[in-house]
């Protein structure tokens, strides 16, 4: 499989072209103006329907993609204390990584202070989804329908019924090792439909990206510049401190080579800003580039696209920090411990539920008793910022995937080696 990847370097490069483009286009149609007939027809019409499509393309991969690669992952491990040591190393490495992460975007913003100063305009207003209690999180994760869990994408309930479904498989003798061949076959052309898919990338990006910065342009960053700045400071930091330093101590692993290995999943997560639909990408990367075993890669990353928030956690910090110095609020020790506490744990509470970085900031900002007005000052900027945490996020889920793979001795350390040199 390695070798169909031999593209993957001549991919990136025109999806990096896609993307400058992108940037271009939309700039000049948002000098010229959208309210004009031709541009308004070209940004709403071909961008909108272009880049809607590829996105569709890239998400219709998902259900099939999860539930295929992690049955395969679960029937390989054969043993269910090795599913329950896997799942138990990796959700207290995203839970770590995540608390490290509001801890960070906190302490920046207690440090350097972005809402000191700031006029607030009087006409802010959000209304925020209600989240669901823990509880039903809880109770939500077993499917009474795995078929509709499927149609309606529910991953956690995708990830329960596969593991359970691979566990059953490998304890049905012969029937079950005639099924996992069947399996082995459905995920080897689901591949196969990833790289086919791909193919139209540089042009989906070209689209999306072209449609953004058309409708919003520079000028929204303006007023909001140092909240701006500064999440995109804790988001990098993050990734190539945070992440790096992590991937060096618990797996040994060379970070630039992983960064490197990385490259297609960050531009496309960067480009959809969805998790979920980069998580084809990301499968493919952890397997076939990083060296992760499918039956260790299959169950981390799919979780990793439903719970680990790193880079919301960073926006929740600093937007938590923000609109308290701009409302004259003075948050305690106390309080920031709780923003940590209520913004770790909600990265698993709110899985699945739509809009999920804003409910969460608007769980955390109640926790404190901040007003959840507030997030109406920073939904302008939110959309780019929403890009470059994706890419944050993937980077994490991908981290994560390759020091479980190492630990549990299920890592190609010739893949992780060779994959840039076989492009």
């Amino acid at each position: 499989m390695a070798s169909e990847n031999g593209g993957g370097r001549g991919l990136t490069f025109q999806i990096l072209v896609g993307m400058a483009a992108g940037v271009a286009v939309g700039m000049v149609l948002n000098a010229v103006g959208v309210d004009r007939a031709i541009p308004d027809f070209v940004v709403e019409g071909v961008f909108h329907v272009g880049g809607a499509v590829f996105l569709a393309s890239l998400k219709l991969l998902v259900v099939p993609l999860v539930f295929v690669s992690l049955v395969l992952g679960t029937a390989a491990l054969d043993d269910v204390t090795k599913l329950g040591r896997v799942g138990g190393k990796t959700l207290a490495l995203y839970l770590t990584t995540t608390a490290i992460a509001i801890s960070l975007a906190l302490a920046a913003a207690t440090i350097f202070r972005p809402g000191s100063g700031f006029e607030l305009q009087t006409d802010v207003s959000f209304t925020a989804t209600p989240a669901p209690p823990l509880s039903q999180v809880f109770i939500d994760l077993f499917p009474s329908n795995p078929v509709a869990a499927m149609a309606n994408g529910n991953m956690l309930q995708i990830i329960v019924f596969a593991g359970l479904f691979g566990l059953a498989m490998t304890m049905a003798g012969d029937a079950g090792k005639r099924l996992i061949r069947l399996f082995e076959d459905l995920n080897a052309v689901i591949m196969r439909l990833v790289m086919l898919l791909m193919t139209a990338a540089p042009y989906g990006v070209f689209c999306l990206l072209a449609k953004v910065f058309a409708t919003q342009g520079f000028d929204a960053f303006v007023p909001l510049l140092r909240y701006f700045v500064l999440v995109l400071a804790v988001l990098f930091a993050h990734a190539f401190v945070t992440y790096p330093s992590l991937l060096r101590l618990l797996a040994g692993l060379n970070p630039v080579r992983f960064l490197r290995n990385m490259r297609d999943p960050i531009v496309v997560a960067f480009s959809t800003a969805s998790s979920n639909a980069t998580l084809p990408v990301t499968l493919e990367t952890a397997e076939y580039k990083l060296g992760a075993d499918n039956s260790i890669a299959s169950f981390t990353v799919p979780l990793g696209a439903t719970i680990n928030m790193d880079g919301t956690a960073i926006m929740q910090g600093v937007a938590t920090g923000f609109i308290a110095q701009a409302y004259g609020i003075h948050l305690g020790p106390s309080d920031y411990l709780m923003v940590v506490l209520t913004a770790t744990l909600a990265s698993i509470g709110t899985a699945g539920v739509p809009g999920v970085g804003l409910v969460m900031l608007a769980m955390v900002l109640r926790q404190v008793n901040l007003p959840v007005e507030g997030i109406g000052l920073i939904l302008g900027v939110d959309r780019l910022l929403d890009m470059v945490r994706t890419a944050v996020n993937v980077t994490g889920d991908a981290m994560v995937t390759c020091i479980v793979a190492k630990s549990e001795g299920r890592f190609s350390q010739p893949v992780f080696d060779g994959a840039t040199t076989n492009d």
